[in-house]
């Protein structure tokens, strides 16, 4: 044999040594026909959201609007006669008490008028009295009794104005309160109806503003109001009206409140905010960041019931600030969701995390 031709001849004796350990050993492969079965799929883990514990407390809810503060009593006081001003009993920003005059005007003739119509009465009196007698004896007919009684009635009623008039003359306080206008001075000529002063009561105050038609049904008369002025200070008072028909420009209510003001503090004719005092109810304090719009376009907050289940909540809003919101319409106590709500769906079974990274 050549030497090619031992070396194909060892080469096959190789091969073959190899097969028959390989088969030897039993490493065959069959192909299947069977469809291997699929392995079983992970389950689906749960999502994780971070929730705090909160409790609902009592809360006393208030309408708020912007109003005016105007005292309890004004009045432009004016001429009832024509005269002159002959002195002053009152000045600027004096106190007066009711009843007390305020100014004299010149009697220019009205007391002689008043002289001559009592005695005019007087007269027809005495007149009358005789004629009645004479009637009684028929020596006065029935028709001259009756010109006595027509005459004595227009004297009467000449005396009672010019009664008037000099009463006029000196115009009085109709309120105690404090002059906060005076129009004349002494040597003064005035008109019927030209003003003379403006008396103002502030020891007690009216507030007075507008509520919305959606809140008016919940303001009544008692309810206690709170007022912040613009420099910082703070009354308080009670509703005391409630109109019964909105304004028709407006849609709102005319709402007015009393306000006591013993110290006689100048806040009158001043802007005031009102916060008008409702029943209280139990409502939960949240940051306005946890609230979200439902499918109704209704706010509400998504919370973790006791089957860790999502719970999205409507609620109705009492007050927001930049502090917080209180709402109303949650369990007495709930776990919030603050953190992952964006994630979860209403019903989702989740893992609640408390803050302090505990899972509930």
């Amino acid at each position: 044999m050549t030497k090619a031709k031992w070396g194909s001849l060892g080469l096959s004796v190789l091969v073959l040594v190899v097969l028959v350990v390989w088969m030897a050993t039993g490493q065959v492969k069959v192909a299947s026909k069977e469809v291997p079965e699929p392995e079983p799929a992970p389950e689906n883990e749960l999502t994780s959201v971070q929730v705090e514990t909160l409790e609902a407390r009592l809360y006393e809810p208030g309408v708020l609007l912007q109003g005016q503060l105007e005292p309890w009593h004004s009045v432009a006081l004016s001429a009832q006669v024509a005269g002159t001003v002959e002195s002053l009993a009152a000045d600027l920003g004096e106190r007066v008490s009711a009843g007390q005059a305020l100014l004299t005007l010149s009697d220019d003739g009205r007391s002689a008028m008043v002289a001559r119509w009592q005695a005019r009465v007087r007269m027809l009196e005495a007149d009358l009295a005789a004629a009645r007698r004479l009637q009684t004896e028929n020596f006065a007919s029935r028709s001259d009794l009756l010109a006595l009684e027509s005459q004595l009635a227009e004297a009467r009623a000449e005396l009672t104005a010019a009664q008037l008039a000099v009463r006029n003359l000196q115009p009085e306080a109709p309120f105690d309160g404090i002059i906060n206008r005076k129009e004349v001075d002494v040597g003064s000529l005035v008109q019927v109806g030209s003003p003379l002063f403006e008396l103002v009561r502030i020891d007690r105050l009216k507030a007075t503003g507008q509520v919305p038609q959606q809140s008016a049904g919940s303001v009544e008369p008692g309810q206690p109001v709170r007022l912040d002025l613009l420099d910082g200070s703070r009354m308080h008072g009670v509703v005391s009206f409630v109109a019964s028909a909105a304004d028709p420009e407006t849609r709102s209510f005319a709402v007015e409140v009393v306000v006591e003001n013993p110290d006689r503090k100048r806040v009158a004719g001043g802007s005031v905010s009102l916060r008008i005092a409702l029943p209280e109810v139990k409502a939960t304090f949240i940051s306005p960041a946890y609230l979200s719009l439902g499918d109704a376009g209704r706010p509400g907050v998504k919370y973790v019931n006791e089957r860790n289940q999502v719970v999205f909540q409507n609620v109705r809003l009492l007050s927001v600030s930049t502090e917080g919101a209180w709402v109303e319409g949650l369990p007495d106590e709930i776990r919030l969701i603050t953190r992952g709500s964006g994630f979860v769906s209403a019903g989702e079974e989740v893992i609640p995390v408390d803050t302090a990274g505990n899972r509930g």
